[in-house]
């Protein structure tokens, strides 16, 4: 049911065809198969576990998606890697403190990772509040899943 909703606000807010997004903490590339399935011109799915990269790869395959992998530690990949997306999805483990979450968007930002108008958008438990980071833009609740979502400094602030 999340992930259906997520998809109903991002139709309203961006153009899926052709764009190019980031997934952090791919596990199984549900999102990036989404993303995929939805017209998106590039995806790159990032994990730290080489089954998951596997299955990946294997998959989009399969399905004929224009989906690239990357085995590294989200939190290492970030700080390293240059590139611009449109979105920027992360599922981090809902374990993690807040401040790591925080980590994320801020390595993001820092990193210029998100385009002028494009979004990052955290997945997370209901118990964990990112709203106190600057570049928060609202946050939606669906039960127990969170899916904040975050501009890069120089957009327009809209919703």
């Amino acid at each position: 049911m999340s992930k259906e909703a997520l998809f109903n606000i991002l139709r309203n807010q961006i153009h899926i065809s052709g764009i190019k997004v980031l997934e952090l903490f791919a596990g199984s590339g549900n999102m990036s198969y989404e993303f995929g399935s939805r017209g998106a011109g590039s995806i790159l799915a990032v994990d730290e576990h080489m089954p998951c990269i596997a299955f990946i790869k294997k998959t989009a395959e399969l399905l004929d998606l224009p989906i690239d992998t990357v085995k590294a530690d989200v939190f290492t990949f970030l700080k390293n890697h240059k590139g611009s997306y449109d979105i920027i999805f992360a599922d981090p483990p809902y374990a993690l403190e807040e401040s790591q979450f925080l980590e994320i968007v801020d390595s993001i930002m820092e990193g210029n990772l998100v385009a002028e108008d494009g979004l990052v958008i955290i997945e997370h438990s209901k118990h964990t509040d990112l709203s106190s980071h600057p570049t928060f833009d609202n946050a939606r609740k669906y039960g127990g899943t969170v899916f904040s979502f975050f501009k890069a400094p120089d957009s327009p602030n809209e919703g």
